[in-house]
Order: C-alpha cells, then structure tokens, then sequence
C-alpha cells in the first residue's frame, strides 16, 4: 500500500489554519497533507514543528486552575450552622466572656481545618490516578522517525502508529495495514474498528463510522500504521467532551441540604430560647449582664456545636475506608450522597462487563458446546450441552489459533481481543498454541479485509500446505464444500450451520466460522493469488464470542436491588448485546434505544423511566438526559462509567464514579469518586459507607440535640420551681463541648447495622430530625430535666447552691452515658448483639467519667468550673437517677414492639 504524497512545499506558518481541520474524515488524504503543508514520508522539520507548537499550545486538555488554598479554607466556613457559631462566638466577647467566645471559635477552627486536610489529601490521592494524555509518541520529522512528548504533537505531525500503542491525538490516516483501533472510550462498543487510509466517509457520518480516522486516548489493538494529525488538545473529539462537562450543573449534596436545614431550625430555636430567657430574668430582677450572658451560652447550648466536627470526622473516617477498598474519594460528601442513591446508571463495557472478549458456545461436529471461565484467564472448561463425553476438539482448536495475531499472557490480551479469545478457549481445550504455532510457521497469509471479511494462514505440514481460516459464516459457507463431522468429512449442511448462527446472534454472540483446506504444495508454488486459494474449504465450526458480564458486578446489582436500588444500564452497544447482557446482570425492564431517546423530551422520559431498565446505541448527550430526566423524577442519581462519553453523565448526576484503570482522564476529572480497581462491586461498599455514616449521624444528632433539649428544659424550668439557675455558662459549654464530645465522635464511628442494605433508600427531603424523632428526643430532655432538677433540689436541701449545682451538674453528665447507648437504635434494644461493637465509644464514655471525677474533685477546676466535692453516697444517688434514662426506654422499646405483634395479630 503506497503512502500519498503531495507535492513538497515550503513551511510556511500562514498556510496551517488555527482551527480544527474541518471535516477531515470527507476530505482526501492529499488534499489534507496540502492544506497542512507536509510531506508524509518526510514529515515536519523541528523547526516548523516548534514554530507551530507556539502557535497552538500543547497537546493536552484544559483543566480548570486550581483554587488557592486559602479559598479552600474559606470555603470551610460556609455552612448556616458554622456562621450561626461564629455569631455566638462574636456575641460572647461582646458582653465580656471571652472564656466561651474562644472555646466556640477554636471548634469551629478545629472542624475547618479537618476538612481543609481531608479534602487536600483526596485531591493529592487523585492526582496520583491522573495520567492524562500518553507520555510520549513517535513520530517522523525531519525524515526520521523518533520518539517526542505527546503534549508537543502538532497539526501536520506524522504519527507512527503500533498495535498496543495510546493513539495521542486527532488524525487523518495516512497509511493503514491490518489496523484495528479500540474505540470503546467514545462508542461504547467492545469490538475493535477497522480502519483504512483510502475511505471518504461523508460529512455527516457518526463518529463510530469515521473508518478513515483516529481519536485521542483510543488504542491500537492491531496492525500499523500512520496519521496526520488534524487536531490536538481541546480542538479534539474528547476535547469537545471535556468542553461538553463544563455546561452542566453541580449541586448540593442531601448531607448538605440537612445540615443546612438543621442549622436553620436550631437557630430560630436558640433565639427564641434565649430571648426567653432573657425577658424571663429581667421580669424577676435579675442583674442584666449575668443574665444576658446566661441567655447567650443557652443559646449556644441549644446548637449542637460539635456536630460539623463530627460530621467532617465521620466522612473523613468513611474516605480512607474506601480508599482501602479501592476507591478515591474527591470530597468528602460524596460518600454520604451515595447512601441515598436511589438510581445507578451504569455503562457496561468495562464496568458491568469485562472489556474482554471470551468465547461462550461454539457448535463443532453438530454438537453445541458450552465454555465456562471469566475473560482472558485460563480457568474454566468446556462442557458438552447433550451431557455426552467430549471429543477431541483439535480439528476446530488448531486452524483457529493458527490463524492468530496475537498472544495472551497472566490474563492479558496483546493484540485483537476476540483472537485472544480463541487462544484461551484453545487452552482450555488442551491444544498448546504457542507449541503448535512453532511446529507449523506461518509461510503467507491473506490479512483480514473490511471487503473480503476473513483472514487466512497458510503452514507447510510436509507436501501439503495447511491453509486456516477464520471470517463471517456467511461469508465462509460459500467458500466451503464439506464439513467435519464425526465420521469425517462429509456433506455440507449449510442451513443447520446459519440455524446455529441465528440462535447465537440470538443471544447477542458475535459468530466467527473456522474452515480449512490442505493445498497441495505444487498447487501453492505455482499460485500467484494466494487469495484464489480460498475455496473448496471444510467447514469445521462457528464459535460466539461476547465480552462476558462480571461476576462480581451480578452480586452487586442484586445488592443493590435488595436496597431498594435501581440499576440502569447505558450503553453504545446493539439493542440485542445490551438485552443480553442485562439478562446475564439480573438488570430488568424496557429497552429504550439512542434513536428514540433522540424523539423522547425529558419530561416525557421522566414519565417513562421507572419502567426502562436498558439504554442503547446511546450518545453522551443522551445520557446527560437520562441524568436530568431521573433527577426530575427527584432521584437520587450516581453514574458509574470509565469512557470519554461518559464524562458529561458523570458531572450531571448527583455523584459520578469513574475507574481508575481503564478510565479516561476527562471521567476521572469529572467523577467526584475514582475506583481504583475498576470494580463496580465496591459501589456496594460504599453505598453501605454511605448508608452507614448518615445512621451514625442521625446518632449524633440524636444524642447532642437531646442533651440540649435536657438542658433547655432544665433551664427554664428551674425557675419556676423556686430553684437556682443549675448550669452557669461555662458549665454548660463544658457539658456541651467537652464531656458531650467524646461519646459523639465516638458514635459517629459506630459499625454499621447488619440490616442496613436490607432497607429502601431514604427520600431525598427526609428531614434529618423528623417528628418522629423530635417527640423521642423531648422525651428524652424531659427525663433529664425532670432527674437533674430533683438532684438539684435535693442539693439545695442538704447544702447550699454550689452543692446544688455540683450535683446538678453531675447527674446531667451522667445522664449522657444511657443516653449514647439509647440513641445507637432508634427500635431495637441497646443490650443487642453490637452492645460490646464499639471500642471507642466505651473508651470515650470512660475518658468522660474520668474528666467528671476530675472537674468535680481538683480544686482548680473547681474553682475554674465553681464545683463542690460529693460524698460517695451523692455519686450513688446521682448515678441511680441518670441510669433510669436508659431503663425508661428500653420498656418504652419493649411495649412498642409488643403493640407491633398485636397489631399484626
């Protein structure tokens, strides 16, 4: 095949245009060569190919510059509840107390810079994944061929293309023998394309069709070649896409929206709270300062201020999980976002399936046989459909893996994945092809043509010459004249052998035929058209092939659909393939193809959706509607994909997860979580991450906003009985903060319940603090006011205020000990079976009791924290009233589920 040459012209910088070559795919390989002034067996000169390096930059995506780090900092600060805290914080060194201004704030400094870290850390983690464009190319300039930084490609280089190689930018082949291009990235099709120099496609030809181009981040699975480069960096096809990313819209996380929410209603409560309070202690009298600072820690009390750290530590806790279980976490909400996942729009090629061809049936002597195993590893047999003993199947094996390319080696394919294939099925057919391929040299071969649709070798076996083919069975059928059978060599019986191929296309297989002939070797010498040799064949049998569902992936849909979960299914491939595959997958429901997608609008799909469970034959922007079109339905939506064209889906669903191996730069750069094992059963893990890590928060709330409502009621109704304020404020910022501190941290750490994936997702706008959940947490407060205003009276009786408050003081902090265990469930008893599950929460409540005892008894934080010593007898009676918390509730537990079993009965 000859390379077209132009004639040469000078380099001139004005001829090369500072765009895309337009439509370089209906254009003439010459007519390209001319406008960008290059002679293909010559190629650029260094100089001309600096000259134009300066005129259009590098070969490489833009990417957003990077926020500076003290914005990202500032950012940490924008939550309601962080601004509600500042303000308390202002407001205390206003009236004086600078004491509870700077313990405020230093929580609040303390849960920016947790998450300033943990955000930095996700980003450098990332980093690490991003191999963005393939880190050197060779090219021919100056008339030799050398190797070159991809980022300095250039319109009018000549790029040398290998099987194996990252093709590094857009371009117009040149030269094209045998080449096939792994185009998966962009059409979603596992099959390499063939490609040829000589086609004209039209203008408007879809971007899978364009035969006579190659794309940027596709690779070559076959043959050689060379291209001109038409196009580099944002000018290219995955260019266009990165371009595409930056229309869609990013939201707020459903964390975020609670967190905001609660922030909202703690602070119209702390103000009504503390106005209260306030007009309460002028009416009796009360010195306005004392009671204005009163009225301030109250309200602070009524927010939980620990709640931002302990969220910020929960998610950080549930990132560098995930990151051991594979997976890089690039905010930290966003493995909470993926607990109230309710939709998962996945792409199959590579995540759902393995992005490997293997070979599923074959039909071989009138018999149908089965080949079990995973992708390109040598595990797995083939089994007899009719339950009968198994043949020798070298008769099929041997022309098959003759009439190879490639080479397999540890479960990796180099070369045409559908040939490598055939060479494992032949390993587990017992047929060592490596042997047999040196015992019989290849002496000529005819290589496979998009025209004649087939392949075939030639091996000298002493007189005779072995010719082996392999092709399209409705191509080869003609070719052949007898068949094996298993009395030998018989009539050809081509309408069962087209039933077989019809039941495999079926089941979306993709069909080779294997045939053969033994030429004699007179007849082979004297023959000038090797090609004319490829008649009278054997017929010897058809193999389906089909790039094979994960085993992994099947368990993990079938999780999710336990959970509640939807799975759907987006693809490039044929209606047929996908229908397949997601019957393999347990995916269910409609088929909805590209084409249709394309007359559907997105409120009419909305419509539709829940009864749809398969996308075909797709486009990216096809899959942005799918997003949009879900979330209108107010689904929760996280898109799993590793493609170009899956980029813009990921950036507009609710959290897009990209694979760190077979991903391309421009998804991981819009995904907010990378898997680095490519494995979509680690979706699992963190949906129950994410699932575990809201129930845990649910338990801090629960804790923390019950502590602040005990302490409200304690505060307000002290005073109508006729008793002392019990709580100064920094006692309370103490209980707040410090002993209530622990116990929290720690419970955002709890293990997840082992039901968590047996139950739906929960809706989107679920309040965080429900009713429901309110009225137990009154309950709640009301059992510690009512326990701690009778210590604080009893205290009172038998001394004087300071004893009162002391105990006060103490049987509040105790309260908290059945309180942590009340609230880690909202049903089941707190003696269950995780009662002993978590370490940490009993080494906080035990760092808790030791700072009590020592608030209580050290005679400077005594007098810091205006306390008395207690008898052993005030620590029983203390203790006795706090424990009675956890007793109430565990026979509030018990006749709730007795009333259950009535009601059911």
């Amino acid at each position: 095949m000859n390379i077209i040459s132009p004639p040469r012209r000078p380099d001139m910088h004005s001829e090369i245009p500072p765009h895309l070559i337009a439509e370089a795919h209906a254009r003439s390989t010459a007519d390209i060569l001319t406008e960008l002034s290059v002679n293909p067996a010559e190629g650029l000169s260094q100089a001309e190919a600096a000259a134009r390096l300066e005129r259009h930059g590098a070969n490489r995506l833009t990417e957003k510059p990077s926020r500076a780090r003290w914005l990202l900092f500032i950012d940490q600060f924008k939550s309601y509840l962080i601004v509600v805290l500042i303000f308390a914080a202002i407001l205390a060194g206003v009236i004086g107390d600078m004491t509870d201004a700077l313990v405020i704030l230093f929580v609040v400094l303390l849960n920016a810079f947790l998450g300033f870290q943990q955000e930095q850390r996700a980003e450098q983690s990332l980093s690490v994944l991003k191999k963005m464009l393939a880190t050197s190319c060779r090219v021919r300039r100056g008339g030799i061929a050398m190797d070159v930084p991809a980022d300095d490609l250039v319109p009018g280089d000549i790029v040398l293309l290998d099987a194996g190689s990252r093709i590094p930018a857009d371009g117009r082949l040149v030269l094209a023998t045998t080449l096939e291009i792994d185009e998966s990235p962009f059409t979603g099709e596992s099959v390499p394309v063939s490609k040829t120099a000589e086609l004209l496609c039209p203008g408007k030809t879809p971007l899978a069709e364009r035969a006579n181009m190659a794309f940027m981040n596709t690779c070559i699975t076959r043959g050689r070649g060379e291209c001109v480069v038409t196009a580099t960096g944002m000018q290219t096809q995955i260019g266009h896409i990165a371009q595409l990313m930056e229309t869609t819209e990013t939201s707020m996380t459903p964390l975020q929206v609670q967190l905001d929410a609660v922030g909202s209603r703690l602070a119209m409560l702390a103000g009504a709270v503390a106005v209260l309070l306030l007009v309460w202690g002028v009416a009796r009298g009360e010195p306005l300062m004392e009671t204005l600072l009163t009225a301030v820690a109250l309200a602070v009390a009524a927010i939980p201020e620990g709640l931002p750290a302990v969220v910020t530590v929960t998610l950080a806790v549930g990132m560098h999980l995930m990151a051991r279980r594979q997976a890089i976490v690039k905010q930290l909400s966003s493995v909470e976002t993926l607990g109230c996942t309710t939709v998962i729009c996945s792409d199959k090629t590579g995540t759902l399936t393995l992005n490997q061809m293997m070979v599923r049936s074959f039909f071989f002597l009138g018999r149908r046989f089965s080949v079990s195993g995973s992708g390109y590893e040598n595990t797995g047999q083939i089994s007899a459909d009719d339950g009968k003993s198994l043949p020798d199947f070298s008769t099929l094996l041997e022309p098959a893996v003759l009439c190879t390319d490639c080479d397999v080696q540890d479960g990796k394919v180099s070369g045409d994945p559908m040939e490598g294939a055939l060479l494992v099925m032949a390993a587990k057919g017992g047929v060592q092809y490596r042997e047999l391929q040196s015992q019989l040299p290849r002496t000529a071969e005819i290589p496979f043509d998009s025209t004649h649709k087939f392949m075939a070798t030639f091996h000298r076996q002493g007189d005779v010459v072995k010719l082996c083919v392999k092709g399209a069975p409705e191509v080869l059928l003609p070719l052949c004249g007898t068949s094996i059978t298993a009395a030998g060599a018989d009539a050809l019986a081509p309408q069962i052998i087209m039933a077989e191929v019809e039941r495999m296309a079926a089941q979306a297989l993709r069909v080779l035929a294997v045939a053969c002939r033994d030429v004699p070797l007179e007849e082979f010498d004297m023959c000038g058209d090797h090609i004319s040799l490829v008649q009278g064949l054997t017929f010897v049998g058809i193999v389906g092939l089909m790039d094979p569902p994960r085993n992994e992936a099947r368990e993990a849909i079938g999780i999710c659909h336990r959970a509640g979960i939807q799975v759907k299914m987006i693809t490039g491939d044929h209606r047929l393939t996908a229908a397949a595959i997601a019957a393999e997958l347990g995916i269910k429901g409609e088929i909805m193809t590209g084409a249709e997608l394309e007359q559907t609008s997105v409120e009419q799909l909305a419509e539709r959706l829940d009864h749809i469970g398969i996308f075909a034959r797709v486009a990216p922007e096809h899959k942005v509607k799918i997003v949009q079109a879900l979330k209108r339905n107010n689904h929760v939506v996280a898109m799993t994909g590793d493609g170009v064209n899956d980029a813009p889906a990921l950036k507009a669903a609710d959290i897009g997860i990209a694979m760190g191996i077979t991903g391309t730069d421009v998804a991981k750069e819009a995904a907010k979580m990378v898997l680095t094992n490519d494995n979509f059963a680690t979706i699992v893990d963190a949906v129950r991450e994410g699932r575990r890590i809201y129930d845990n928060i649910v338990k801090f709330l629960r804790f923390q906003v019950s502590t602040n409502a005990g302490a409200i009621f304690t505060m307000l109704l002290a005073p109508l009985f006729g008793l002392p304020v019990p709580f100064t404020a920094l006692q309370i910022l103490l209980v707040n903060i410090i002993m209530d501190g622990p116990p929290a941290m720690a419970l955002g750490l709890d293990p997840a319940n082992p039901n968590l994936m047996q139950q739906p997702p929960r809706r989107q706008d679920a309040r965080v603090l429900s009713w429901p959940r309110l009225a137990v947490i009154g309950f709640y407060g009301a059992i510690m006011a009512a326990g701690t205003l009778v210590m604080l009276a009893y205290g009172e009786a038998t001394g004087d205020k300071e004893r009162a408050t002391t105990l006060a003081f103490t049987t509040f902090v105790l309260f908290q000990f059945g309180n942590a265990f009340n609230v880690r469930s909202e049903t089941g008893s707190a003696f269950g079976h995780n009662f002993f599950s978590n370490w940490k929460l009993w080494a906080a409540l035990a760092t808790v009791l030791g700072l009590l005892v020592l608030v209580v008894n050290w005679p400077v934080a005594q007098q810091i924290f205006h306390m008395r010593p207690l008898s052993a007898l005030d620590w029983i009676f203390a203790s006795s009233i706090a424990v009675s918390i956890l007793l109430i509730e565990e026979t509030r537990k018990l006749l709730l589920k007795v009333m259950g079993r009535i009601g059911r009965g």
